[in-house]
Order: C-alpha cells, then structure tokens, then sequence
C-alpha cells in the first residue's frame, strides 16, 4: 500500500499564481494578505521580484475561471489559489455567480491537471465575509496551506509515476 501526503515545507521549488477578485475587495485584500503571510512563512518569495508567485486582479468572481485556465495552461504553476467574496443580495445573482465560478474553476482544475484553490468566500452578510476574512479568522491563510499541500501532494505522485 502506498500513502501519498503533501507537505508544508520545502515549498521553494513550487511556483504559485494568486488569482484575486476586485469586487468586494475590502474583504479580498484582506484575504490575499493572510494568503501572502501564509506563504511567506513557509518559504514562498513573495516579494515585488518573487519568480515564485504571481498575483492576478479581475474584476469579479465569475472572472476567476477563465484566468485559472490561462494561467493554468500555461504550465508555468504548480498551484493557482483563486481569491474572491461573493456577498448574499436580494436577487438570485448570489446563486449564479457562486454557483458557475465554482463549476468553472472546478472544470479549468481537472480539464489542466493543477490544483486550482477554491478560496471564494459565499457568505449572507458583509460581517461574516470581514470575520471569515480577518476579524476572526483569515482564511487567506488557510487557502495558502491548501496550496502548499496540494502543490506538494502533486509533486509527490508525479515523482512515483513518471
């Protein structure tokens, strides 16, 4: 029996886009910033000059797919951590935007083969996306962690078979 485990350290060798979506972006600054700290601890170069990391800005959720799979074919990434804040409305566009960038991000991730991060916060309440996004807890961060063990879990599996 084989066990295949991603880690946290030795991120060095993964190269990382950050996909962050400018709507709401009260919340989504903050989001990339935990993101940011996250890897930065862990060893990314996240810095202006970083050859590790990239960060691309769109207008909004729905925009998150299609730069995934850009970024993605590209083959340049081993990870990309989409970053976005849908807030519930009175009208159904909650339920679209959530639901098709969800779909689209999923697809562009099994379509590429490279884990893409769903980090898109779906809360009712401006409040609950600020708490979920540093008040409480920045979950920037744990969608880094997410990265790294994803990146790493790939690297794993690729090293056993090719």
């Amino acid at each position: 029996m084989a066990t295949f485990e991603g880690r946290f350290t030795g991120a060095s060798g993964l190269h990382i886009a950050v996909i962050v979506a400018r709507f709401n972006d009260l919340v989504t600054n903050k989001l990339l910033s935990g993101c940011l700290d996250c890897l930065e601890r862990h060893g990314i170069d996240t810095s202006e000059k970083s050859t590790q990391l990239d960060v691309a800005w769109v207008p909004g959720s729905m925009e998150l797919p299609i730069v995934s799979q850009k970024l993605a074919r590209t083959g340049q990434y081993q990870v990309i951590i989409t970053l976005g804040a849908v807030i519930r409305g009175d009208t159904p566009h909650f339920d679209v935007v959530v639901a098709e960038s969800s779909k689209g991000i999923t697809a562009v991730s099994r379509e590429t083969g490279v884990p893409i991060i769903f980090g898109v916060l779906t809360t009712d309440t401006m409040q609950q996306a600020l708490e979920r996004a540093g008040i409480k807890n920045n979950l920037g961060w744990n969608f880094a962690l997410q990265a790294l063990e994803m990146g790493s879990l790939m690297g794993v599996i690729e090293s056993q078979f090719l």
